[in-house]
């Protein structure tokens, strides 16, 4: 059971929480005219008049949550239960303190603290794709360092029907540690590509960190690693403060645009508590639409079909709407494995498709956001928030079935 000095200081964390909302909320306008000052602003492609928004907030934002971080590193180690988990014997006296706990906390900021300050230069010097897959891999290395030295546990526990097989558990030695780095990657590199519009990445990084928490309140109700879930709602509750600030001036019509910034601040922050809390499986169900959106996205990101820079959808000033963006080529300009994808895709009636009399072909960008232009028709930029918004509500749902009812099928637990 969670002890009550953990009671109280999750009660603490829960009013810095509330304390950094606040902050975060006073200080967005305070600093919007600073960052256009500083040239670091956009035009809203989406709007009629084009009007210029202060980009880069993310970093604003990230600031703010570690501030209230940093504040709150001395409570769990004076107060929490966890401050009597080992003994320590320094100048002939015993002294408790819970060494790991606090290497943990100090490390996950670390990384987390340094995704700010590269998705900050990203923002700044546009880096090229290549070094956005890089960047994430290296701020993970602090992290991956603390796991391997405080648990080093790369045992993963086998479904039933495999355990005849190879056991009821197998261990996976390094590649477990491949795939903690690449879930790294992937979670900061897929909220990202999953954006352009108002209020989508803000939007969808709060529907994550709500589907954390509540799945590290079930976890406190089946006592389940009480310990590990702590850690990450301690993490999870400031972080889904001052989102939803930013969220007020962040969605439809934005204020405030988040830069790539807050995507890759998210991104960490929920690498963190998946790694460190011991659920890196359970969190990657709780990014079905971003693995939907990245799967569609694949034959432009790997340049099996031309890939404009931007792929953001059209706005149509006459209506108010977004149609679809497309990209225009000629069949010849593909490979085979392109030609293959793009048969499979217009199949299933994916993607729109367009034959012209020279022989080129135009069809949609292949983004998620695209997708849903492609099914219903042109519609107004903040009901398509909403509908991707919702998308990742309904997955968070499956992804709680597939972790209880569905996983009790197939393990023990």
């Amino acid at each position: 059971m969670i002890g009550a000095n953990s009671v109280l200081t999750l009660a603490v964390n829960i009013g810095i929480a509330a304390i950094s909302y606040v902050m975060t909320i006073r200080m967005i306008p305070r600093f919007r005219e600073m960052f256009i000052k500083a040239n670091l602003y956009g035009k809203d492609l989406c709007k009629k008049d084009e009007k210029v928004v202060p980009e880069s907030l993310g970093v604003l934002i990230g600031c703010v949550f570690l501030v209230a971080m940093f504040f709150f590193i001395p409570i769990p180690f004076t107060f929490g239960d966890a401050a009597s988990a080992e003994v320590a014997t320094t100048g002939g006296r015993s002294e408790v303190f819970p060494y790991k706990e606090f290497v943990e906390l100090i490390a996950a900021l670390l990384s987390i603290c340094c995704m700010i300050l590269l998705g900050f230069a990203d923002d700044v010097l546009d880096l090229r794709w290549r070094h956005k897959l890089l960047l994430p891999t290296i701020a993970t290395l602090p992290l991956l360092m603390v796991y391997y030295v405080n648990y080093n546990s790369t045992t993963v526990i086998m479904p039933k029907f495999a355990r005849m097989f190879v056991g009821n558990t197998l261990d996976i030695g390094i590649f477990y540690y491949v795939y903690m780095g690449m879930l790294a990657v992937f979670c900061t590199n897929a909220i990202n590509i999953l954006a352009g519009i108002n209020g989508l990445e803000v939007g969808q990084s709060i529907v994550i960190a709500g589907s954390i928490l509540l799945y590290n309140t079930c976890e406190f109700l089946l006592q389940h690693q009480l310990d590990a879930h702590l850690f990450s709602m301690y993490l999870m509750l400031p972080f889904l403060a001052v989102s939803l600030a930013l969220w007020k001036y962040n969605r439809y019509p934005s204020q405030v645009f988040v830069g790539d910034t807050y995507c890759y601040f998210a991104g960490m922050t929920f690498a963190v508590v998946g790694i460190l809390g011991h659920f890196s499986k359970t969190l990657i169900l709780f990014f079905i639409p971003q693995i939907l959106n990245f799967l569609y996205s694949i034959p432009q990101l790997f340049h099996f079909v031309p890939c404009p820079r931007h792929r953001l959808p059209k706005y149509d000033s006459n209506t108010d709407l977004l149609t679809i963006s497309t990209v225009t080529f000629r069949a010849e300009e593909l490979n085979f494995i392109g030609k293959q994808m793009v048969n499979i895709f217009r199949f299933l009636k994916l993607i729109s498709w367009k034959d012209h009399a020279d022989g080129r072909i135009t069809t949609n960008n292949f983004t998620l956001i695209n997708f849903v232009l492609v099914i219903f028709g042109p519609v107004h930029e903040n009901i398509v928030t909403y509908m991707l918004l919702g998308l990742q509500v309904i997955c968070s749902i499956v992804a709680f079935f597939i972790r209880y009812p569905l996983a009790n099928l197939f393990y023990d637990t």
